[in-house]
């Protein structure tokens, strides 16, 4: 928690306001990322305890279909907060510098309905918060527990390894594109668009490490919707 202490002030359209130094609340309209991370106002939280499906990533039916688990989680978020005004408890941050928080609509843990409605894992490996409610959600076969779905973190994993083999820079997989509209997009081996994402090096595009390295050198995150 000893990140919480230097949290910036974010500008205009969202506010931190600090109760002690371990201890901060995010306010403001909503932007949705993908299934499990927000813009609230211009400071981009991760939502504790959670880990949704990535976009792009597709589960299966219990008849073996598949389905696009990662686009419905994010679109799922999406109703229940994009443009809306939350608060969100900052509890850590990750390691790329991420608020890790609690993100509520009113009364409503939005945390809590993404592993509910069986659209995200609850995520042992940091908190086991939800784990009662994904038990639930598994029980009642909803979402990524109808048929099989790789956990979002294995995903990851799984593409990081083989990306970072193929990188011309070793180990540095991620993809700084620059796109027509000159803004400056990231892209992990998990992004949907990695495989026909080209990086021309003379263009001012780059090879990254990690998605610190992206943020920190002018580079964003995709918006999924």
């Amino acid at each position: 928690m000893r990140g919480i202490a230097f949290i910036l002030v974010a500008m205009l359209t969202a506010s931190i306001c600090t109760a002690s130094a371990e201890k901060a609340v995010i306010s403001g309209k909503a932007r949705v990322v993908d299934g499990d991370t927000l813009d609230v106002g211009a400071v981009r939280v991760r939502l504790h305890g959670i880990d949704a499906p990535e976009a792009g990533q597709t589960c299966r039916r219990a008849n073996g279909k598949s389905w696009q688990c990662g686009t419905e989680a994010t679109n799922r978020l999406a109703e229940l907060a994009e443009g809306k005004a939350l608060e969100c408890e900052a509890i850590d941050r990750d390691q790329y510098g991420r608020i890790i928080g609690r993100c509520r609509l009113g009364d409503l843990d939005l945390n809590a309905v993404m592993v509910e409605e069986g659209l995200a894992w609850a995520f042992l490996r940091f908190s086991n918060e939800y784990a009662d409610r994904e038990a639930a959600a598994r029980a009642g076969g909803k979402g990524i527990w109808q048929g099989a779905a790789e956990p979002a973190w294995e995903y990851r994993e799984n593409r990081w390894e083989r990306a970072a083999e193929a990188s011309p820079r070793p180990g540095c997989p991620i993809k700084g594109n620059i796109n027509r509209h000159g803004e400056k997009i990231y892209h992990t081996p998990w992004s949907p668009w990695y495989q026909r994402t080209q990086i021309n090096e003379k263009q001012g595009e780059r090879w990254f490490c990690d998605e610190k390295e992206a943020t920190d050198a002018g580079w964003r995150a995709p918006y999924w919707r």
